[in-house]
This record gives C-alpha cells, structure tokens and sequence, in this order.
C-alpha cells in the first residue's frame, strides 16, 4: 500500500478515538498536510507526508512513517509515525 486516506490514517494511527471524528477534523480544517490545509476526508498521504492536527489545547506534528490495514493498539499505531515535536534523543 502506497497511499491511505488521510481520516483513515489519523484513525489508524491513534489520533482520535474514532473514524468519523477524523472526517470531522479534516472537514473542520484542523489538519494540514505538508503545510496544506485539507478539507477532504479522502485525500491520500503517502510515506512522508507531515501531518499537523490542531487538537483541542494542542498541536501534533508526526511525519507518516506507514500504513496498517487495520487500527491496532498504541503500540502498533506507534510504528505509523514520528514525532516531530518530541523527537527521541
């Protein structure tokens, strides 16, 4: 898998508690991609991309690192990024 829409990654990758709550994000303009701002749900990343999520009182930064055919515990959702505001030493 090359590509992953953007809502069902930020599922995947333990953002938000659930899929339609992605979609919302997205919608709502709280996620850009690369810098972009995207409105639609659907949009495909790809290996490389930054994602940043205004969440409530904070913003995540994480560059996608991979895909998962199915959402997985924290562990698993780990591998799908890195964190770019608390990069390991």
């Amino acid at each position: 898998m090359d590509r992953q829409r953007l809502d069902k990654w930020l599922w995947h990758a333990r953002v938000v508690k659930a899929r339609t709550s992605a979609a919302a994000l997205v919608e709502g303009g709280q996620v850009r991609v690369n810098g972009g701002r995207q409105k639609s749900p659907g949009h495909g990343i790809k290996v490389g991309d930054v994602i940043t999520v205004a969440l409530d009182h904070a913003i995540r930064v994480m560059k996608v690192e991979g895909f998962s055919e199915r959402r997985g515990d924290a562990t698993s959702a780990r591998v799908l990024y890195t964190d770019l505001q608390h990069p390991p030493e």
